[in-house]
Protein backbone atom coordinates (compact mmCIF):
# COMPACT_ATOMS: atom_id res chain seq x y z
CA UNK A 1 0.00 0.00 0.00
CA UNK A 2 2.70 2.61 0.42
CA UNK A 3 4.30 1.68 -2.81
CA UNK A 4 0.62 2.11 -4.35
CA UNK A 5 0.24 5.63 -2.28
CA UNK A 6 3.64 6.87 -3.60
CA UNK A 7 3.23 6.02 -7.36
CA UNK A 8 -0.28 7.59 -7.19
CA UNK A 9 1.53 10.67 -5.44
CA UNK A 10 3.38 11.31 -8.55
CA UNK A 11 0.21 11.54 -10.83
CA UNK A 12 -2.01 14.79 -10.98
CA UNK A 13 -4.72 14.37 -8.33
CA UNK A 14 -7.75 12.78 -9.73
CA UNK A 15 -11.16 13.08 -7.05
CA UNK A 16 -12.71 9.56 -6.54
CA UNK A 17 -15.88 8.86 -9.35
CA UNK A 18 -19.02 9.47 -7.36
CA UNK A 19 -22.81 9.44 -8.93
CA UNK A 20 -24.66 12.84 -9.11
CA UNK A 21 -24.16 14.76 -6.02
CA UNK A 22 -27.85 15.97 -6.06
CA UNK A 23 -29.03 12.22 -5.66
CA UNK A 24 -26.46 11.94 -2.76
CA UNK A 25 -27.03 15.00 -1.14
CA UNK A 26 -30.94 14.58 -1.33
CA UNK A 27 -30.32 11.54 1.60
CA UNK A 28 -30.18 13.92 4.24
CA UNK A 29 -29.46 13.20 7.61
CA UNK A 30 -32.61 11.47 8.82
CA UNK A 31 -33.01 9.28 5.71
CA UNK A 32 -29.30 8.31 5.84
CA UNK A 33 -29.71 7.09 9.55
CA UNK A 34 -33.23 4.98 7.82
CA UNK A 35 -31.45 3.35 5.53
CA UNK A 36 -29.52 0.15 7.48
CA UNK A 37 -26.48 -2.55 6.66
CA UNK A 38 -28.12 -6.01 6.63
CA UNK A 39 -26.89 -7.36 10.05
CA UNK A 40 -26.70 -11.19 8.17
CA UNK A 41 -24.49 -9.83 5.40
CA UNK A 42 -21.91 -7.90 8.27
CA UNK A 43 -18.24 -8.93 8.08
CA UNK A 44 -17.05 -11.67 10.51
CA UNK A 45 -20.42 -11.31 11.47
CA UNK A 46 -20.60 -15.28 12.36
CA UNK A 47 -19.86 -15.59 15.22
CA UNK A 48 -20.31 -11.74 16.37
CA UNK A 49 -17.46 -10.05 17.96
CA UNK A 50 -16.29 -6.57 18.12
CA UNK A 51 -14.67 -6.93 15.13
CA UNK A 52 -17.90 -7.55 13.30
CA UNK A 53 -17.82 -4.55 10.60
CA UNK A 54 -20.97 -2.98 8.90
CA UNK A 55 -20.94 -0.72 5.97
CA UNK A 56 -22.27 2.79 5.76
CA UNK A 57 -24.31 4.15 2.14
CA UNK A 58 -23.28 7.28 0.72
CA UNK A 59 -25.50 10.88 1.79
CA UNK A 60 -25.24 14.18 2.25
CA UNK A 61 -22.38 13.38 5.33
CA UNK A 62 -20.64 11.42 2.83
CA UNK A 63 -20.40 12.19 -0.87
CA UNK A 64 -17.96 10.07 -2.05
CA UNK A 65 -17.75 6.51 -2.67
CA UNK A 66 -15.00 3.84 -0.88
CA UNK A 67 -13.25 1.33 -1.76
CA UNK A 68 -13.56 -1.71 0.60
CA UNK A 69 -11.54 -4.68 0.83
CA UNK A 70 -11.28 -7.99 3.05
CA UNK A 71 -7.87 -8.87 3.74
CA UNK A 72 -7.87 -13.04 4.66
CA UNK A 73 -4.74 -15.64 4.58
CA UNK A 74 -2.37 -13.00 3.49
CA UNK A 75 -5.11 -11.97 0.39
CA UNK A 76 -7.13 -9.03 -0.60
CA UNK A 77 -10.76 -9.35 -2.11
CA UNK A 78 -12.67 -6.18 -2.94
CA UNK A 79 -16.47 -6.37 -0.98
CA UNK A 80 -18.49 -5.19 -4.01
CA UNK A 81 -21.46 -2.95 -2.88
CA UNK A 82 -24.47 -4.12 -4.27
CA UNK A 83 -28.03 -2.04 -3.42
CA UNK A 84 -29.70 -5.16 -1.58
CA UNK A 85 -27.42 -5.33 1.28
CA UNK A 86 -29.42 -2.35 2.48
CA UNK A 87 -32.23 -1.99 4.02
CA UNK A 88 -34.14 1.21 3.51
CA UNK A 89 -37.70 2.88 3.07
CA UNK A 90 -39.79 2.37 0.24
CA UNK A 91 -39.59 5.92 -0.66
CA UNK A 92 -36.25 6.62 0.60
CA UNK A 93 -34.33 9.26 -2.17
CA UNK A 94 -30.97 6.58 -1.12
CA UNK A 95 -33.38 4.25 -3.62
CA UNK A 96 -33.07 6.68 -6.75
CA UNK A 97 -29.01 6.23 -6.63
CA UNK A 98 -29.18 2.75 -7.54
CA UNK A 99 -26.06 0.98 -8.67
CA UNK A 100 -24.22 4.10 -9.12
CA UNK A 101 -24.26 4.51 -5.36
CA UNK A 102 -21.35 2.41 -3.16
CA UNK A 103 -20.33 2.34 0.52
CA UNK A 104 -19.05 5.74 2.16
CA UNK A 105 -17.31 4.14 5.48
CA UNK A 106 -17.79 1.66 7.92
CA UNK A 107 -18.36 0.71 11.92
CA UNK A 108 -17.26 -2.45 14.04
CA UNK A 109 -19.70 -3.45 16.02
CA UNK A 110 -20.06 -4.28 20.03
CA UNK A 111 -19.91 -8.26 20.82
CA UNK A 112 -23.86 -8.01 21.20
CA UNK A 113 -24.63 -6.40 18.14
CA UNK A 114 -26.13 -3.25 19.71
CA UNK A 115 -24.50 0.02 18.51
CA UNK A 116 -20.84 0.30 17.53
CA UNK A 117 -17.62 1.15 19.05
CA UNK A 118 -15.74 2.90 16.25
CA UNK A 119 -16.69 4.11 12.64
CA UNK A 120 -14.73 5.63 9.72
CA UNK A 121 -17.16 8.06 7.70
CA UNK A 122 -16.45 11.35 5.25
CA UNK A 123 -13.16 12.52 4.03
CA UNK A 124 -10.15 10.79 6.69
CA UNK A 125 -12.70 11.32 9.77
CA UNK A 126 -12.93 8.45 12.10
CA UNK A 127 -14.21 8.41 16.06
CA UNK A 128 -15.04 6.10 18.77
CA UNK A 129 -17.82 5.62 21.53
CA UNK A 130 -14.78 3.81 24.05
CA UNK A 131 -14.44 4.33 26.94
CA UNK A 132 -18.34 5.25 28.10
CA UNK A 133 -20.38 3.85 24.99
CA UNK A 134 -20.62 7.20 23.79
CA UNK A 135 -19.49 9.29 21.14
CA UNK A 136 -18.37 13.12 20.98
CA UNK A 137 -15.28 14.21 19.38
CA UNK A 138 -13.45 12.58 15.97
CA UNK A 139 -9.84 12.27 15.04
CA UNK A 140 -8.86 12.33 11.15
CA UNK A 141 -6.12 10.91 9.13
CA UNK A 142 -4.75 15.00 8.03
CA UNK A 143 -5.06 17.97 8.47
CA UNK A 144 -3.96 20.43 5.71
CA UNK A 145 -4.08 24.56 5.84
CA UNK A 146 -6.59 24.66 8.44
CA UNK A 147 -7.23 28.30 9.43
CA UNK A 148 -5.11 30.27 6.89
CA UNK A 149 -6.12 32.64 4.26
CA UNK A 150 -8.10 30.03 1.42
CA UNK A 151 -9.79 27.39 1.68
CA UNK A 152 -8.81 23.88 3.73
CA UNK A 153 -8.19 21.00 2.30
CA UNK A 154 -9.79 17.67 3.46
CA UNK A 155 -7.71 14.80 1.67
CA UNK A 156 -10.01 11.42 1.98
CA UNK A 157 -9.53 8.07 3.02
CA UNK A 158 -10.19 6.75 -0.75
CA UNK A 159 -9.67 2.77 0.08
CA UNK A 160 -10.06 0.60 2.95
CA UNK A 161 -8.56 -3.35 3.49
CA UNK A 162 -9.88 -4.43 6.69
CA UNK A 163 -8.37 -7.43 8.38
CA UNK A 164 -8.37 -9.67 11.77
CA UNK A 165 -4.40 -10.15 13.19
CA UNK A 166 -4.13 -13.37 15.44
CA UNK A 167 -5.36 -11.91 18.41
CA UNK A 168 -8.56 -11.09 16.97
CA UNK A 169 -8.08 -7.33 16.75
CA UNK A 170 -9.41 -5.45 13.77
CA UNK A 171 -6.71 -4.02 11.63
CA UNK A 172 -7.55 -0.78 8.88
CA UNK A 173 -4.90 -0.01 5.99
CA UNK A 174 -6.50 3.15 4.59
CA UNK A 175 -5.16 5.07 1.81
CA UNK A 176 -5.22 8.62 1.56
CA UNK A 177 -5.58 11.05 -1.55
CA UNK A 178 -5.56 14.75 -1.71
CA UNK A 179 -4.88 17.47 -3.60
CA UNK A 180 -1.39 17.82 -1.77
CA UNK A 181 -0.16 14.16 -0.80
CA UNK A 182 -1.27 10.38 -0.92
CA UNK A 183 -0.94 8.33 2.28
CA UNK A 184 -1.02 4.68 3.45
CA UNK A 185 -2.27 4.29 7.53
CA UNK A 186 -2.17 1.46 9.35
CA UNK A 187 -4.21 1.35 12.45
CA UNK A 188 -4.51 -1.33 14.76
CA UNK A 189 -7.10 -1.28 17.31
CA UNK A 190 -6.64 -2.89 20.66
CA UNK A 191 -9.91 -2.48 23.39
CA UNK A 192 -9.48 -3.71 26.68
CA UNK A 193 -11.46 -6.15 28.64
CA UNK A 194 -15.48 -5.07 29.18
CA UNK A 195 -15.29 -2.26 31.36
CA UNK A 196 -11.66 -1.57 31.49
CA UNK A 197 -10.09 1.57 30.73
CA UNK A 198 -8.45 3.87 29.64
CA UNK A 199 -10.41 2.87 25.99
CA UNK A 200 -9.28 1.90 23.08
CA UNK A 201 -5.80 2.52 22.22
CA UNK A 202 -5.13 3.14 18.19
CA UNK A 203 -1.59 2.48 16.66
CA UNK A 204 -0.86 4.07 14.13
CA UNK A 205 1.78 3.90 11.51
CA UNK A 206 1.51 6.90 8.54
CA UNK A 207 3.64 7.32 5.63
CA UNK A 208 2.69 10.66 3.72
CA UNK A 209 3.67 11.97 -0.27
CA UNK A 210 3.37 15.35 -1.07
CA UNK A 211 2.43 16.22 -4.47
CA UNK A 212 2.86 20.23 -3.64
CA UNK A 213 4.12 22.27 -1.18
CA UNK A 214 1.72 22.36 2.40
CA UNK A 215 1.43 26.30 4.38
CA UNK A 216 0.26 24.24 7.76
CA UNK A 217 0.29 20.21 7.88
CA UNK A 218 -1.90 19.19 11.05
CA UNK A 219 -0.44 15.57 11.70
CA UNK A 220 -2.82 13.17 14.64
CA UNK A 221 -5.17 16.22 14.29
CA UNK A 222 -8.54 15.80 16.83
CA UNK A 223 -11.73 17.82 16.27
CA UNK A 224 -14.38 18.83 18.57
CA UNK A 225 -17.09 21.07 20.24
CA UNK A 226 -17.74 23.72 22.70
CA UNK A 227 -20.28 26.09 22.91
CA UNK A 228 -20.50 27.30 26.18
CA UNK A 229 -19.06 25.94 29.62
CA UNK A 230 -17.70 26.82 33.16
CA UNK A 231 -15.15 29.21 31.92
CA UNK A 232 -17.17 30.53 28.81
CA UNK A 233 -20.33 32.19 29.86
CA UNK A 234 -21.57 32.27 26.25
CA UNK A 235 -24.45 34.62 26.59
CA UNK A 236 -27.34 31.82 25.42
CA UNK A 237 -30.93 31.18 26.33
CA UNK A 238 -30.27 27.25 27.14
CA UNK A 239 -31.22 25.98 30.09
CA UNK A 240 -28.04 23.14 30.35
CA UNK A 241 -25.42 24.97 32.48
CA UNK A 242 -22.35 23.67 29.83
CA UNK A 243 -22.70 22.20 26.51
CA UNK A 244 -18.94 20.93 24.75
CA UNK A 245 -17.34 17.80 24.08
CA UNK A 246 -14.35 18.83 25.29
CA UNK A 247 -13.36 21.67 27.75
CA UNK A 248 -9.95 21.99 27.20
CA UNK A 249 -6.45 21.00 25.34
CA UNK A 250 -3.93 19.35 27.96
CA UNK A 251 -0.09 18.88 26.34
CA UNK A 252 2.53 17.26 28.02
CA UNK A 253 5.81 18.74 26.83
CA UNK A 254 9.20 17.62 25.89
CA UNK A 255 10.54 18.39 29.01
CA UNK A 256 7.76 17.24 31.43
CA UNK A 257 5.80 20.35 31.90
CA UNK A 258 2.24 19.64 32.15
CA UNK A 259 -0.16 22.66 30.24
CA UNK A 260 -3.50 23.06 30.58
CA UNK A 261 -5.58 25.54 28.29
CA UNK A 262 -9.16 25.56 29.00
CA UNK A 263 -11.40 26.11 25.85
CA UNK A 264 -12.95 29.09 24.66
CA UNK A 265 -15.83 29.82 22.41
CA UNK A 266 -13.91 33.41 21.04
CA UNK A 267 -15.58 36.35 19.20
CA UNK A 268 -13.08 35.60 16.33
CA UNK A 269 -11.19 32.65 14.75
CA UNK A 270 -8.27 32.35 17.16
CA UNK A 271 -5.05 29.96 16.25
CA UNK A 272 -2.72 29.31 19.22
CA UNK A 273 0.94 27.46 18.89
CA UNK A 274 2.57 25.88 21.71
CA UNK A 275 6.02 25.38 20.80
CA UNK A 276 7.81 22.68 21.79
CA UNK A 277 10.41 19.63 20.93
CA UNK A 278 9.85 15.93 21.46
CA UNK A 279 6.06 16.13 22.62
CA UNK A 280 5.14 13.63 25.30
CA UNK A 281 1.66 13.81 24.17
CA UNK A 282 -1.22 16.44 23.69
CA UNK A 283 -5.03 15.76 23.91
CA UNK A 284 -8.67 17.25 24.08
CA UNK A 285 -9.90 16.25 27.39
CA UNK A 286 -13.06 16.09 28.66
CA UNK A 287 -12.40 17.06 32.11
CA UNK A 288 -15.68 17.57 33.76
CA UNK A 289 -17.51 14.42 34.48
CA UNK A 290 -20.56 15.21 36.84
CA UNK A 291 -24.03 14.93 35.52
CA UNK A 292 -25.14 17.86 37.76
CA UNK A 293 -22.63 20.50 35.26
CA UNK A 294 -24.36 19.69 32.58
CA UNK A 295 -27.65 18.11 33.20
CA UNK A 296 -28.33 16.70 29.49
CA UNK A 297 -30.12 13.74 30.24
CA UNK A 298 -30.34 12.83 26.49
CA UNK A 299 -26.46 13.18 24.70
CA UNK A 300 -24.79 12.80 28.54
CA UNK A 301 -21.79 15.48 27.86
CA UNK A 302 -20.19 14.49 31.03
CA UNK A 303 -19.79 10.50 29.27
CA UNK A 304 -17.94 12.36 25.99
CA UNK A 305 -14.75 10.60 25.60
CA UNK A 306 -10.99 12.20 25.61
CA UNK A 307 -8.59 11.49 23.20
CA UNK A 308 -4.87 11.75 24.17
CA UNK A 309 -1.75 11.92 21.04
CA UNK A 310 1.16 9.93 22.11
CA UNK A 311 3.61 10.17 19.47
CA UNK A 312 5.58 7.22 18.75
CA UNK A 313 9.41 7.90 18.10
CA UNK A 314 11.04 11.76 18.23
CA UNK A 315 8.66 14.19 16.37
CA UNK A 316 11.42 16.78 17.04
CA UNK A 317 10.67 20.56 17.01
CA UNK A 318 7.25 21.78 16.22
CA UNK A 319 4.44 22.92 17.88
CA UNK A 320 0.76 22.14 19.34
CA UNK A 321 -1.64 24.15 17.40
CA UNK A 322 -5.31 24.88 18.75
CA UNK A 323 -7.83 26.26 16.08
CA UNK A 324 -10.94 27.97 18.33
CA UNK A 325 -13.82 28.59 15.51
CA UNK A 326 -17.04 30.90 17.10
CA UNK A 327 -20.05 28.95 17.29
CA UNK A 328 -24.10 29.25 18.25
CA UNK A 329 -24.77 26.14 18.91
CA UNK A 330 -23.82 22.58 19.62
CA UNK A 331 -23.89 20.91 16.11
CA UNK A 332 -20.07 22.71 15.03
CA UNK A 333 -17.28 21.14 15.61
CA UNK A 334 -15.14 24.44 16.26
CA UNK A 335 -12.26 23.18 17.93
CA UNK A 336 -9.21 21.85 15.93
CA UNK A 337 -5.94 20.29 17.82
CA UNK A 338 -2.91 19.44 15.65
CA UNK A 339 1.02 18.68 15.66
CA UNK A 340 2.52 20.67 13.00
CA UNK A 341 6.19 20.10 11.90
CA UNK A 342 8.63 23.13 12.25
CA UNK A 343 10.58 21.82 9.38
CA UNK A 344 8.70 22.77 5.59
CA UNK A 345 6.51 20.35 3.53
CA UNK A 346 8.02 21.08 0.04
CA UNK A 347 6.35 19.24 -2.94
CA UNK A 348 7.82 15.41 -3.94
CA UNK A 349 8.56 14.87 -0.14
CA UNK A 350 7.72 12.11 2.24
CA UNK A 351 6.93 11.77 5.99
CA UNK A 352 6.93 8.87 7.94
CA UNK A 353 5.59 9.12 11.67
CA UNK A 354 3.67 6.37 14.11
CA UNK A 355 1.78 7.59 17.16
CA UNK A 356 -1.05 6.08 19.46
CA UNK A 357 -4.31 7.36 19.91
CA UNK A 358 -6.29 7.19 22.93
CA UNK A 359 -9.49 6.87 23.75
CA UNK A 360 -9.94 7.70 27.51
CA UNK A 361 -11.66 9.24 30.42
CA UNK A 362 -8.69 11.42 31.30
CA UNK A 363 -4.87 11.94 29.60
CA UNK A 364 -2.53 9.51 30.99
CA UNK A 365 -0.02 9.47 34.21
CA UNK A 366 2.58 9.93 35.82
CA UNK A 367 0.93 13.71 36.65
CA UNK A 368 3.10 14.43 40.03
CA UNK A 369 1.27 17.92 40.22
CA UNK A 370 -1.74 19.00 40.88
CA UNK A 371 -4.37 19.32 38.01
CA UNK A 372 -6.98 22.20 36.85
CA UNK A 373 -10.06 21.24 37.85
CA UNK A 374 -11.97 24.48 37.15
CA UNK A 375 -11.77 27.56 35.74
CA UNK A 376 -14.15 30.79 36.52
CA UNK A 377 -14.16 34.50 35.20
CA UNK A 378 -16.32 36.85 35.96
CA UNK A 379 -16.46 41.29 36.78
CA UNK A 380 -13.04 42.70 38.45
CA UNK A 381 -12.63 43.60 41.83
CA UNK A 382 -14.11 42.35 45.44
CA UNK A 383 -17.30 40.49 46.09
CA UNK A 384 -20.36 43.24 46.69
CA UNK A 385 -17.95 45.77 45.56
CA UNK A 386 -18.50 47.86 42.53
CA UNK A 387 -16.40 46.42 39.43
CA UNK A 388 -13.01 47.65 38.41
CA UNK A 389 -12.92 49.63 35.10
CA UNK A 390 -10.26 48.20 32.39
CA UNK A 391 -10.15 44.40 34.57
CA UNK A 392 -11.29 40.84 35.01
CA UNK A 393 -11.19 38.33 37.53
CA UNK A 394 -10.19 34.71 36.91
CA UNK A 395 -10.46 32.21 39.44
CA UNK A 396 -8.70 29.02 39.15
CA UNK A 397 -8.85 25.58 40.79
CA UNK A 398 -6.29 22.80 41.53
CA UNK A 399 -6.52 19.25 42.99
CA UNK A 400 -3.87 16.70 43.30
CA UNK A 401 -1.44 15.12 44.44
CA UNK A 402 1.23 17.90 44.54
CA UNK A 403 -0.87 20.00 46.82
CA UNK A 404 -1.93 17.10 49.33
CA UNK A 405 -0.94 18.11 53.09
CA UNK A 406 -0.12 22.04 52.40
CA UNK A 407 -2.12 24.73 54.07
CA UNK A 408 -1.67 28.65 54.18
CA UNK A 409 1.41 28.38 56.08
CA UNK A 410 3.41 25.59 53.70
CA UNK A 411 5.30 28.85 51.59
CA UNK A 412 2.41 28.14 48.72
CA UNK A 413 2.61 30.83 46.42
CA UNK A 414 1.05 31.82 43.10
CA UNK A 415 2.94 32.63 39.34
CA UNK A 416 1.06 34.67 37.37
CA UNK A 417 1.87 36.64 33.97
CA UNK A 418 -0.16 38.68 31.49
CA UNK A 419 1.10 39.28 28.49
CA UNK A 420 0.40 41.98 27.83
CA UNK A 421 -1.26 43.56 30.51
CA UNK A 422 -0.99 43.56 34.49
CA UNK A 423 -1.71 41.04 36.70
CA UNK A 424 -3.41 42.62 40.06
CA UNK A 425 -3.79 41.29 43.52
CA UNK A 426 -2.66 37.59 43.40
CA UNK A 427 -3.90 35.00 45.80
CA UNK A 428 -3.67 31.08 46.51
CA UNK A 429 -5.14 29.40 49.41
CA UNK A 430 -7.10 26.54 50.14
CA UNK A 431 -11.08 25.96 49.89
CA UNK A 432 -12.05 25.37 53.03
CA UNK A 433 -13.91 21.95 53.42
CA UNK A 434 -12.51 20.69 49.92
CA UNK A 435 -8.86 19.02 48.99
CA UNK A 436 -8.85 22.17 46.42
CA UNK A 437 -6.86 25.18 45.91
CA UNK A 438 -8.03 28.16 44.49
CA UNK A 439 -6.27 31.11 42.62
CA UNK A 440 -7.71 34.35 42.06
CA UNK A 441 -6.18 37.50 40.43
CA UNK A 442 -7.55 40.41 38.17
CA UNK A 443 -6.22 40.69 34.96
CA UNK A 444 -5.82 44.64 33.78
CA UNK A 445 -5.77 45.74 30.10
CA UNK A 446 -6.31 49.42 30.81
CA UNK A 447 -4.57 50.92 27.45
CA UNK A 448 -4.77 48.01 25.15
CA UNK A 449 -6.93 48.40 22.09
CA UNK A 450 -10.62 46.83 22.07
CA UNK A 451 -10.15 42.73 21.61
CA UNK A 452 -6.70 42.73 21.62
CA UNK A 453 -5.97 39.34 22.58
CA UNK A 454 -4.33 38.91 25.96
CA UNK A 455 -2.43 35.29 27.10
CA UNK A 456 -2.39 34.25 30.69
CA UNK A 457 -0.03 31.92 32.01
CA UNK A 458 -0.28 31.06 36.11
CA UNK A 459 1.11 27.74 38.24
CA UNK A 460 1.24 27.17 41.93
CA UNK A 461 5.17 26.93 43.28
CA UNK A 462 6.98 26.03 46.69
CA UNK A 463 10.45 27.36 46.52
CA UNK A 464 11.45 26.22 43.08
CA UNK A 465 8.98 23.51 42.55
CA UNK A 466 6.28 23.84 40.55
CA UNK A 467 3.04 22.30 42.69
CA UNK A 468 0.71 21.95 39.57
CA UNK A 469 0.39 22.27 36.27
CA UNK A 470 0.21 25.52 33.89
CA UNK A 471 -2.77 27.07 33.74
CA UNK A 472 -2.78 28.69 30.38
CA UNK A 473 -5.96 31.09 28.77
CA UNK A 474 -6.67 33.54 26.03
CA UNK A 475 -8.48 36.70 27.60
CA UNK A 476 -9.62 40.01 25.24
CA UNK A 477 -9.69 43.73 26.57
CA UNK A 478 -12.69 45.33 26.66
Amino acid sequence: MKARAAELARRPFAPTPAPPRNLVEAVDYDAFGAVRYRPDAGLWADPPSDATVRFFHMGRAATQPVAMHVVEGGQARQVIYAENLFDAPADSPARKLGPRAGFAGFRAMNPDQQGDWIAYLGASYFRSADPFNQYGLSARGLAIDTAIDGAEEFPSFTAFWLEKDAQGRLLVHALLNGPSCTGAFRILHDRPAKGGLPGLTQTIQVQLNFRKAVTRLGLAPLTSMYWYGQSDRTPTDDWRPQIHDSDGLSIWTGAGERLWRPLANPPRVTTNLFFDKGPRGFGLMQRDRQFQDYQDDGVFYEKRPSVWVEPVGDWGEGSVQLVQIPTTGETDDNIVAFWTPSAPVHAASRLDYGYRLLWTGEEPGPFGVARVVATRQGRSGRPGLPAIPGRRKFVIDFEGSGLAGLDRSSGVQPVVEARPGRIVDPVAYPVVGTPRWRLAFDAETTGLASGAAVELRAYLRRGSAALTETWSYQAFAA
